[in-house]
């Protein structure tokens, strides 16, 4: 079968094509972290202004694999998003993606953010991306500095992952790599003064790409396409309207204030997700939705979200808070998307603590019992002492930590060292209840 690619564009059938000659695309923002996320988000709603202004192409580089770069690049960058369940469009190809490297090609990202006319570096390299060793921030600075060095002028940079306050994070995170810097104080001050760091909050459960997803693909368009995404139809995006160098005419909601939205979002969805992974998990439920399928499931859900994380929120005016759960569950609950437990329950380390331990810390300090959040946390160690491999970056340490313990205090007490503190004596109890349930359950 042909593959996708420029040259069988324009024959194709039942399908959604760019309203642009994606050839003529010039590239205006550098993308780091070209995953499914990325192009079934932010790329899709860059495709839409293309047409009115061709000058926001995308250059994406992966972080380390070639995998989607070897997808791509034969197919011209271009690619199609799926949307499966209620309200599903047609299949829609994107041509966006102008650009698609390694880190270590041409010069990798740090050339391309050099280039006067880039204006943006947007970042989709999950919460693992911002840890200390992660090659990420280092990759960006390099980039500010050649930037600097060519004069090219002021640039935005903005992060798109699920971390509290992602803008003035990365911010911080950069300031920290410039002090090993050579001239560090200059670049210091010219980041200062010329790159805006915007925080957003972005939503769109994206699962991973199978083979049957692209033969899928390749049934409704009539060509191969190796780089093909699959994606609910559901997409948000929320972002502070403070950019340094002008930004692409997006179809998103823009805000002086990202954070109300933000915390709506880790704490009743991101948190929510989290619960129904590893309770799902445990209960032997391959999906997100067929845990929703268990009244017991679906109920801890609604309740994590309505007696847990609600009371802790300060929402923008008009925010329909009943109705933004009820949308969460109905998503959750559609079986056309299949994302599976163990993909939402990778990385729980990193996630459990910016969707969680807020809300715990919250109710607890306010004299009330966050059952609900306190079972999500209990199924996360259930989860990663009874599972093996731990897809995780502290894997070893998990291991480690939940090597042969015998009670259910001997397992939450080693695992709640690798965790931030939530300094509430009655956190460990609930902690230690439910894990043995969870484990009673498990083993029988």
């Amino acid at each position: 079968m042909t593959r996708l690619g420029l040259p069988a564009l324009s024959s194709l059938d039942g399908v959604r094509r760019p309203a642009y000659d994606p050839a003529g695309v010039q590239v205006g923002i550098v993308h780091l972290g070209v995953g499914a996320f990325h192009r079934a988000h932010q790329a899709v709603y860059t495709d839409t202004v293309l047409a009115a202004d061709p000058t926001w192409g995308i250059s994406g580089f992966t972080q380390r694999s070639a995998t989607v770069r070897d997808q791509l690049a034969p197919q011209d960058g271009l690619y199609t998003v799926l949307e499966r369940g209620a309200g599903a469009a047609p299949p829609r190809v994107i041509g966006a993606l102008r650009e698609i490297r390694t880190p270590d090609e041409d010069g990798g990202p740090a050339a391309r953010i050099a280039d006067p006319r880039v204006r943006l570096v947007t970042l989709t390299v999950t919460e693992k991306g911002y840890r200390p060793g992660a090659p990420t921030v280092g990759h960006l600075v390099a980039g500010l500095a050649a930037r600097r060095r060519a004069d090219a002028g002021p640039i935005s940079v903005l992060s798109c992952d699920n971390l509290t306050a992602n803008g003035p994070t990365l911010r911080m995170l950069v300031a920290r790599h410039c002090a090993g810097s050579p001239d560090a104080d200059r670049l210091l001050d010219w980041i200062t003064e010329s790159v805006a760091f915007p925080s957003c909050v972005v939503d769109r459960i994206v699962p991973a790409t199978t083979a049957a997803d692209r033969d899928a693909v390749a049934a409704a368009i009539g060509v191969r396409d190796e780089g093909a995404v699959v994606a609910e139809p559901f997409s948000q995006w929320v972002i502070e309207d403070s950019f340094a160098a002008g930004r692409p005419a997006w179809d998103a909601t823009y805000t002086t204030d990202v954070a109300p939205y933000e915390a709506a979002k880790l704490r009743l969805l991101n948190a929510t997700h989290s619960l129904l992974a590893y309770t799902g998990a445990l209960a032997g439920h391959e999906t997100i939705a067929a845990a929703m399928t268990d009244p017991a499931l679906a109920e801890a859900a609604h309740r994590l979200m309505t007696e847990d994380a609600a009371p802790t929120l300060t929402l923008p005016d008009g925010f329909d808070l009943a109705g933004y759960q009820d949308a969460i569950l109905r998503r959750f609950a559609d079986p056309a998307l299949g994302h599976r437990t163990a993909q939402v329950a990778a990385d729980g380390s990193l996630k459990l603590p910016i969707r969680l331990l807020g809300t715990a810390r919250d109710r607890l300090a306010a004299g009330a019992t966050p059952q609900w959040t306190a079972l999500a946390v209990a199924a996360w160690m259930v989860y990663v002492a009874t599972r093996r491999p731990v897809d995780d970056p502290l894997a070893g340490k998990l291991a480690a930590a939940t090597a042969g313990f015998t009670t259910p205090a001997s397992l939450v007490d080693p695992l709640l060292d690798l965790l931030p503190p939530v300094p509430y004596p009655v956190w460990r109890d609930l902690l230690v209840a439910h894990t043995a349930r969870l484990l009673h359950d498990t083993r029988t």
